[in-house]
């Protein structure tokens, strides 16, 4: 699927702004085919939980609606035009002046439908029906439940199954765009890298919509230099002296693709590309040929009144931090992250582990490690979760989505799901299987394992290209006893170097909740002289490790979740607060990540 861009032969319309919003209470049908009775406004991109002032709209769980006129321009109305989403969460159902256009169900992936044959002349009339309802069914899972009040009135509740608020609306923008009636509708760009020749073949295949005569493709440099060209809708070209995609070092190629008739340009889009090699080789994460150290967080989108929604100010701010530390990756933790994120990642050479919103796939979520005492584990959750569609779906969709990205260099394919349970291997398997054949990049996979899943216990280790740890010894185990978290953290890292010795391992979650200006003489937890001695506790042990390739720490910064004694105004783990400002343990992270070498580390 191919992000909407301005071209010589497409317009791109955004429809971000303010749309009339309201509640579905449930009581009396909406007609779709009439403007909503509402006079409450709501904007977009953005979640709708904090703008609302009310907490009934806050929490609302079940449906919802959001509406926004739009016209079209005269000079468009013979075009192809496409309204296009690049989220609704969780559930939509589209229509135009009363008609019903699309559905679709899965909150972090695109959506688009021609709309031609919905339009009038003049006000065209976008509603749009949304549900936040998640379920065993879904993902992310949620526990669903319904009850009426003293009235007989449904009440709907979404209890998350996950350790984030369940933030819905609207959250990315919302377009329209055009094309010509015979268009380019796909693109997928493979690089063959040879190092030595410092040489690339770069493999297109062009999928169109209606017809061309001819399908040109031509390679540009940064400079707008013209540096290959091929035709046909599968074609190669050979890039000499290649300049490579690196980690923090971001070189961009961009392949602009032409679909002409009679000689002349009918319709024209520019993919941007880099050239990079990615492989798992003898216990190491190579990118063009050497060893990379992941260096960063996972983190949330996650901001002050726009929720979960899509803000570029945020991202560019976010990234800028990362860089001024020395870091160089994040996990798209729990769910697709927005195509605007992805972008600049390529831009700005931010190595992203890209991971599908597969989180709650456990029957009860604890950290209780009891449960290893047991020589065959089995609990309900893969016969009561019923997921396997949602998460088939999801992984066509990102990888479809994302797979040009050069950021892109593994596919997370679940958080924390109990692969420690007898029956995880059916499960992942097949999901494992379908990502390797539809990825055109082969990139390698890993599913991030919750602390229960250790060496002993983990079901479905052999599906896993790289061993992705989420482990808070000294916080929910150990909790202030940083000297025994040490001694478990190194006999853990210890067994899973001796068990895979091919396989790189990575923590891809560690840290301790964090009250920001919260001091202590001692070191006591939430302090945070304890979150820099904890971090300093697991550095001193990753480096022990040959085959430890990563640390992403979670989190970036603190997030808001749902209420519960564990959580004061949501997640804490943050080495920035929410709105970004640092906490103590950033000045010795910086310092560590800066002396450790992007590539060529641990040999």
């Amino acid at each position: 699927m191919l992000y909407p861009v301005a071209t010589n032969s497409r317009v791109v319309m955004d429809l971000s702004g303010v749309w009339n919003f309201m509640i579905d209470d449930e009581v009396k049908e909406v007609d779709v085919t009439q403007p909503l009775p509402t006079s409450e406004s709501m904007a977009v991109p953005a979640s709708f939980n904090d703008q609302a002032v009310r907490q009934e709209v806050r929490e609302h769980s079940g449906f919802f609606y959001y509406e926004k006129e739009f016209t079209i321009a005269k000079a468009l109305q013979n075009e192809r035009l496409v309204l296009r989403f690049g989220s609704a969460t969780h559930e939509a159902w589209v229509y135009v002046n009363g008609e019903f256009v699309v559905h679709h169900k899965g909150g972090f992936m695109p959506f688009e439908a021609e709309i031609n044959d919905y339009l009038v002349q003049g006000t065209n009339r976008l509603t749009v029906k949304l549900s936040n309802i998640l379920d065993y069914t879904t993902l992310p899972v949620g526990n669903y439940s319904e009850t009426t009040d003293e009235n007989g009135k449904l009440v709907r509740k979404v209890d998350e199954n996950f350790d984030f608020f369940n933030y819905a609306g609207l959250h990315r923008p919302v377009k329209i765009y055009s094309t010509p009636k015979n268009y380019i509708e796909d693109i997928v760009i493979v690089p063959e890298v040879d190092l030595q020749k410092k040489q690339a073949n770069v493999q297109f295949t062009v999928q169109t919509g209606g017809v061309f005569d001819e399908i040109r493709v031509t390679v540009l440099d940064e400079a707008g230099k013209e540096v290959a060209q091929a035709t046909g809708t599968e074609s190669s070209a050979v890039l000499e002296n290649v300049k490579l995609w690196q980690p923090m070092n971001a070189y961009l190629y961009t392949a602009r693709v032409e679909g002409l008739n009679n000689r002349e340009v009918e319709d024209v889009y520019e993919e941007p590309f880099g050239v990079r090699k990615v492989e798992v080789k003898d216990g190491k994460f190579l990118i063009n040929g050497e060893a990379f150290y992941f260096k960063g967080f996972g983190k949330h989108e996650d901001t002050y009144a726009h929720g979960r929604g899509m803000d570029e100010v945020y991202n560019v701010l976010d990234i800028n931090l990362m860089k001024e530390m020395g870091a160089n990756s994040f996990r798209t933790s729990h769910y697709p992250y927005s195509e605007e994120m992805m972008r600049l990642c390529d831009r700005e050479g931010i190595v992203v582990i890209d991971e599908t919103p597969a989180v709650g796939l456990m029957a009860s979520f604890n950290f209780d490690v009891s449960m290893l005492e047991k020589e065959d584990f089995e609990d309900d959750t893969w016969s009561t979760m019923n997921t396997s569609e949602a998460h088939e779906q999801v992984i066509r969709e990102l990888i479809k989505r994302d797979k040009n990205h050069p950021s892109v260099v593994i596919w997370s394919i679940a958080n924390e799901s109990a692969t420690y349970s007898k029956g995880a291997y059916e499960y992942f398997e097949p999901l494992f299987n379908l990502a390797r054949e539809l990825d055109p990049q082969n990139r390698p996979l890993t599913n991030v394992l919750i602390m229960m899943a250790n060496p002993k216990t983990e079901k479905c280790a052999d599906l896993y290209d790289v061993i992705a740890l989420n482990r808070y010894y000294g916080w929910y185990i150990q909790h202030g006893d940083l000297e025994t978290a040490e001694e478990e953290t190194r006999k853990e890292l210890q067994a899973w170097q001796e068990k895979y010795p091919e396989k790189p391992i990575m923590y891809t979650e560690y840290g301790a909740d964090t009250v920001a200006g919260m001091h202590s003489m001692s070191g006591e937890p939430f302090s945070e002289e304890y979150q820099e001695d904890y971090y300093r506790m697991n550095s001193k042990v990753f480096d022990e490790i040959p085959n430890f390739v990563g640390e992403q720490l979670w989190n970036f910064a603190d997030f808001q979740t749902k209420f519960g004694i564990m959580r004061v105004q949501g997640n804490k783990k943050g080495i920035f607060t929410r709105a970004r400002e640092p906490k103590m343990v950033v000045r010795y992270l910086s310092e560590r990540w800066k002396e450790i070498p992007n590539l060529g580390y641990k040999k």
